[in-house]
Parts: C-alpha cells; structure tokens; sequence
C-alpha cells in the first residue's frame, strides 16, 4: 500500500460521507462486493482508472478531486506543455499523465498514456461513457469484450466504455492519447 493509495482512500471515504451513503450503497453503485469497496477506501486496493471515474461520477465530483485532492480551478483554458501533465500512478505496467486537471467542469478527460509490456493478460475494465484513444508510438493489443484488435502508431480506435476493455504492450513501450468523455 502506498502513501499515494492511502491518499486516495481518505478522499474516497470523506466524499463518500460528505454524500452521506454508506460503504454498502457505495459497494451496490459500484457494482462490486462491500468488502471489496472498503479495501479500497483503506488505501488497499490499487485503483483502476474505472474505479475511479465511476466514484467520481457517482460522487459528483472531478477525477482529479478524489486523485489529487485539489480542487481543479480553471474554466476557460488549460495549458500543459510537452512531458507535463498530472502523473497518476496506478499499476507497474502503466503510467498516465493528466492533460487537463485543472479544467473545472470537464466534458472529456484527456491522458498521454504509456504502456510498457508485461507477461500477464490484462484485466479488463468498464466505466460509463466513450472513449477515443490514438496510439502515438509502439504497438498495442487492444481488448474490447471479446474481440482484440492489434494497433499501432497512427491507428485509432473510439468505443463505448462500458464494453469491458484494456491494453497490453506487445513491442516496447506504447504511448497513446486516451481521451475519456463523459
């Protein structure tokens, strides 16, 4: 368990109160046993991006709330320049950076995400919405359901995200542009 992790829960549990529902309405709008729930308020559970962006629409607040803390401020423009962004830690294998967290009342949450391959398959995940990612270097399988897709700099894939999905690196590093809307 990480600080980060740790960080994230106590967040998670006073937003969760400050909404007044209990672990177990949180556990049956999340769609996930209770216990499983309250491990992740413990800072336990490593987060997956669905994780929290379904808490955060389920919460009413920004992503970037539960993730940083700070309330984002800005509502006419967002500036990041190359190689910024908010770095969100969430597994080994992946590393996102968040393109506009500062940008009060998003319609659309912008990542530079980069993959680096691992020898497991990936567990797929859902969150409400559509998606639109666009691979900038490397090579990517890319896990819709069922189906899985080979992608490569250049390729692009847009989909609805409550089709369970993920991505596995399969030649070095991949980086991609994820931009999630709501």
């Amino acid at each position: 368990m990480t600080q980060q992790l740790q960080e994230i829960g106590v967040r998670l549990l006073a937003l969760r109160e400050i909404m007044e529902l209990t672990p177990a309405q949180m556990a049956e709008k999340m769609k996930m046993p209770e216990g499983e729930y309250i491990s992740y308020e413990k800072g336990e559970m490593d987060f997956s991006f669905s994780f929290l962006y379904n808490a955060a629409t389920i919460l009413g607040v920004d992503m970037l709330d539960i993730i940083s803390g700070e309330s984002p401020k800005l509502s006419v423009c967002t500036l990041v320049r190359g190689g910024e962004g908010y770095k969100i830690f969430r597994r080994e294998a992946y590393d996102y950076k968040h393109l506009a967290y500062t940008f009060r009342n998003k319609k659309a949450e912008p990542f530079i995400v980069t993959v680096t391959p691992k020898e497991e398959e990936p567990k797929l995940h859902s969150h409400e919405g559509q998606e639109f990612d666009y691979i900038l270097s490397g090579e990517m399988a890319f896990y819709l359901g069922k189906e899985i897709y080979m992608l490569k700099a250049g390729d692009s894939i847009y989909f609805d995200s409550s089709v369970p999905h993920a991505m596995k690196a399969t030649l070095g590093d991949v980086n991609f542009l994820a931009v999630v809307m709501k």
